[in-house]
């Protein structure tokens, strides 16, 4: 999943580097809106145990959803880039962690926990991707603006 992130992340800067994309002001808020949710989800690679399986997996699904109502809300490289990206983490929508009795669980498999910290660090980094599109696309702050209460 970190791989196709990357690729998709690589296509976004160069369509926007070569300015065929060019994101509108509403973009670039739902491209931040969208990457805070995707933190608030999964959160930051904290260095500490993880949480078990079963809530790794609810906050990852969670982030489909983050994804999903993203897509819903526009349309055009923003929707297909965010699709690209629910894509890719499609694979979460078929683990399960509890077991499944006398094999009926609807195709679900259990991911390893290296597939497990893969999709964590595949969000991680589609947050970062979606926080510096906003922030390019939003530009540069005035100068001669006082800073707001949050910095």
């Amino acid at each position: 999943m970190s791989l196709q992130i990357e690729v998709l992340a690589a296509e976004a800067e160069r369509q926007i580097h070569d300015g065929l994309w060019e994101l509108a002001p509403g973009d670039a808020a739902l491209a931040l809106k969208t990457a805070s949710g995707l933190a608030e989800a999964v959160g930051p690679d904290s260095g500490r145990p993880p949480l078990p399986d079963i809530e790794r997996l609810e906050c990852l699904r969670e982030a489909l959803a983050v994804l999903a109502i993203g897509i819903a809300r526009t349309h055009g490289r923003l929707a297909w880039f965010l699709a690209g990206a629910s894509t890719a983490l499609a694979p979460v929508l078929h683990w399960r962690v509890l077991p499944a009795a006398h094999g009926l669980s609807f195709g679900t498999v259990v991911p390893t926990p290296d597939e497990l910290a893969d999709a964590e660090n595949a969000t991680r980094r589609l947050h970062a991707v979606l926080t510096g599109i906003g922030a390019d696309a939003a530009g540069p702050p005035a100068e001669d603006v006082e800073p707001g209460p949050v910095g």
